[in-house]
């Protein structure tokens, strides 16, 4: 039997020279003063100091694996994405979930909605799709995007979320009503992030091999079946071990128990938008099953850890804007604005080369992309010698296509800040009242009791007040429930 040779690594600097000693540091004398020369204790000190990035301003707190997406039905009617043109086609993919509120030190059991980001790395590029675990969101125009969150992150004094800030900007914000009965429903904490449903929530465009293009929502509904916790089960969990939902994740996939999740999509033909009963670019809003029923396309299924939590899934970078071929944005004005907003956050806290990161680069070009981007922060790809930065050239450089991506969108009227387009049956409170009526009464009680467990703790009457009104006109059962269990509250 043959014996194995361990071999002796041998440590170094960052430049490559073998490290004498890593036990103690350079000095003037036994016990003297240290010396500035020691570069390893420097550069390890150093090097130590800038471990941390900054991190996200929302889901900061991540998890995230590998896996596959496998077109299960014909979608080729409605779109020409090559990923999704052959039942059986498979296509590598990074999920990376997320709380939104809290920090990257915060527990994973709260309430809150969860980030649901989707990479495909298909051979046409990279495709993101970047969601969350509710089909709607708070608000539906981007430039209410930074005092919301501000509202619902650490308040600059007290340094903790404070009831005053959350509630007063919904009492601001009519159209929250809708995501706040989400948020304080029974799935505003799930049990797992394999144990929910995602959606890309906003709507988006497919355009088809004719140039027919369909406004399309996308839902990943959950194979495991969903499982929530109640408010005093996540508390607890919270507390024995506030990375509950990572942990879950890790040990599934390790032990052969993949999570997966079945798509689905609700199709709109574009020409039905403009007179549909309310605005279906309104993110703050659901299209009825009834209307546009689901289609499945497909299986999700993740099968493999990171190897690197940091390396991997605190700089994994998603953008809306990463469309192909046969996908593209919509109108939806909260989407737009995220179009900008992803891909210049990515460039402030990972830099301008962040697609060259492994786990952000595309899979569809040899070495990368190939386009004439070049140098800044941590640049990786040479391209030098007799590689040009300009285009057109005459030197055989990557060139353009003249397709685009999706269809055009139509526009017209004069250029101004305005409101959105008012359709025949645009309201801030009906679907949240219809989520309501939906919920079986034991589910109404801890929706209650949630809402008002928050909303008594609001500083201000006034403030209070107007979020009442908010749930009356949702339901008249609805807000007098929540007047009285506030009420209750407030005089004990």
């Amino acid at each position: 039997m043959s014996q194995r040779v361990l071999t002796t690594r041998t440590l170094t600097t960052e430049s490559g020279a073998p490290v004498a000693d890593n036990q103690n540091s350079a000095s003037a004398g036994i016990g003297g003063p240290l010396l500035i020369q020691d570069q390893h204790l420097l550069e390890k000190l150093a090097r130590f100091n800038r471990e941390r990035i900054p991190e996200r301003v929302v889901h900061a707190r991540g998890s995230g694996a590998y896996g596959h997406f496998e077109v299960t039905d014909d979608v080729t009617g409605f779109t020409h994405a090559d990923f999704l043109s052959t039942v059986g086609k498979r296509t590598e993919v990074f999920l990376r979930f997320s709380t939104v509120a809290d920090s990257l030190g915060g527990a994973d059991a709260v309430r809150d909605p969860r980030g649901f980001a989707l990479k495909f790395y298909t051979e046409e590029g990279n495709y993101d799709l970047v969601g969350n675990n509710t089909p709607v969101f708070f608000i539906k125009d981007p430039i209410k995007f930074p005092d919301f969150i501000h509202s619902q992150k650490r308040d600059p004094f007290s340094g903790r979320q404070e009831p005053d800030n959350v509630w007063d900007f919904w009492a601001h914000s009519p159209e929250a009503t809708h995501q706040v009965t989400w948020l304080m429903g029974d799935r505003g904490i799930p049990a797992s992030y394999r144990h929910m449903d995602g959606f890309g929530s906003h709507t988006y465009q497919w355009t088809n091999g004719k140039g027919e293009s369909f406004f399309v929502k996308y839902h990943f509904k959950t194979d495991q079946g969903i499982r929530c916790l109640t408010a005093d089960q996540a508390a607890e969990l919270a507390g024995q071990d506030p990375t509950s939902h990572q942990t879950d994740l890790v040990q599934a996939i390790e032990r052969g128990v993949y999570p997966s999740w079945t798509l689905h999509v609700q199709l709109m033909p574009v020409a039905e938008a403009a007179n549909y009963r309310f605005n279906p670019f309104d993110v703050t809003k659901v299209w009825p099953h009834a209307d546009y029923p689901l289609k499945r396309v497909g299986r999700l299924v993740l099968d493999r850890n990171p190897d690197n939590v940091f390396a991997e899934v605190e700089q994994a970078a998603f953008s809306p804007n990463n469309f192909v071929p046969g996908i593209g944005p919509s109108p939806d004005k909260m989407l737009q604005g995220r179009l900008f907003a992803y891909a210049d956050a990515h460039r402030y806290r990972l830099g301008v080369n962040h697609t060259q990161l492994a786990v952000n680069a595309p899979k569809a070009v040899p070495g990368g992309a190939d386009n004439y981007g070049r140098d800044g922060l941590m640049a990786s790809h040479s391209r030098g010698r007799d590689a040009k930065n300009y285009e057109p050239n005459s030197y055989d450089g990557p060139v353009e296509t003249g397709r685009p991506l999706a269809a055009p969108l139509a526009v017209s009227g004069h250029t101004g800040t305005h409101a959105a387009p008012q359709h025949t049956k645009d309201d801030d409170f009906l679907q949240a009242g219809e989520l309501y009526r939906l919920m079986s009464e034991d589910e109404r009680k801890r929706l209650i009791a949630n809402i008002a467990g928050g909303l008594s703790q609001v500083s201000r009457g006034d403030v209070v007040e107007k979020n009442l009104a908010h749930f009356h006109a949702a339901d008249t059962e609805y807000g007098r429930r929540v007047e009285e269990a506030v009420r209750a509250l407030r005089e004990d």
